[in-house]
């Protein structure tokens, strides 16, 4: 990922202009309104099994857990995910129901206007047209804007390897251009995870609700929040208690974060370049005047 002094202050000089263009667009497949693939997760038939985080390990090619995937010992701490752990199975008390506790998947939810590809500076984060927020490492510049404006707090950096990515779930996408569902999705023995289009999702959802309106609080976490995600959840239990953040609001955060993002960033982007180039400029002056002098 190194390199040289021309091709530095080339990408900074591209940098600053994307920058002071102003923010980003919207997605193509947002604009023209595709209909974008996701995940509906009812967190009221999912049993802890943790097939999904295995599965999830199997397909990306993720190091084995700490803990077993057998063992229930995980679920005395709440886990985050992590490069080396995209999908990661919490269990929470059930105020319901206090035998029966309630487990909640963390992973990516593949916002339909996500604020990481609008952060970045050179569409490593991209929104595809199928739905999945993909991640290109070849395109990363290690800027890592991505995480900064994350409501979800869900890409991470490598931050112990000597050659640093941002690591998080990518909807299996190569799967899913050759027509297989996400592998979570098939290793789920009780159907907890549902695999198909928004619209298809939310109209399964509110059915459920419609006709078990006991059963579940009547929101579907995902349909509006941050301007709606791909992947959407059902709950006995109120959200706020599983840890989703509920103080969100319904607007995408791009229309929040690009003032921030494409202002202060100049500071940290734009000032080392002017500084090497500074400095570029002074070693080629005192050569010039050695060879001056030289003569």
């Amino acid at each position: 990922m190194s390199v040289n002094r021309r091709d530095f202050l080339k990408l900074a000089g591209l940098t600053g202009c994307t920058m002071l263009a102003g923010p980003p667009r919207r997605s193509e497949a947002a604009v023209a309104s595709v209909e974008f693939y996701g995940l509906l997760i009812d967190t009221t038939k999912c049993i802890g099994c943790r097939s999904c985080e295995e599965a999830c390990n199997e397909q990306n090619r993720l190091p084995e857990p700490e803990v077993p995937f057998s063992s229930e010992s995980v679920f005395e701490t709440k886990r985050d995910t992590s490069p080396g752990a995209y999908t990661v199975l919490n269990r929470f008390a059930n105020g319901k129901d206090p035998d029966n506790p309630v487990f909640v998947r963390k992973q990516c939810v593949h916002c339909c206007q996500p604020a990481c590809a609008s952060a970045c500076l050179t569409k490593a984060m991209e929104k595809t047209k199928e739905g999945p927020v993909i991640y290109n490492k070849d395109r990363c510049m290690g800027c890592r804007y991505c995480m900064i404006a994350c409501p979800h707090d869900i890409p991470k950096f490598e931050y112990g390897s000597a050659l640093p990515y941002i690591r998080k779930c990518v909807f299996c996408y190569d799967r899913l251009k050759t027509g297989e569902r996400p592998a979570c999705v098939d290793a789920c023995p009780e159907n907890a995870t549902i695999f198909g289009t928004r619209r298809e999702l939310l109209e399964i959802a509110r059915t459920r609700i419609y006709e078990n309106p006991d059963k579940y609080v009547h929101h579907i976490y995902g349909e509006h929040e941050v301007g709606g995600s791909g992947t959407m959840y059902l709950s006995a239990v109120p959200f706020e208690q599983l840890g989703f953040r509920t103080d969100l609001g319904t607007t995408p955060y791009p229309e929040h974060t690009s003032g921030f993002l494409y202002g202060v960033p100049l500071v940290f982007v734009l000032w080392p370049s002017i500084l090497i180039g500074l400095n570029y400029l002074a070693e080629h002056r005192n050569k010039e005047n050695n060879h001056e002098e030289e003569g």
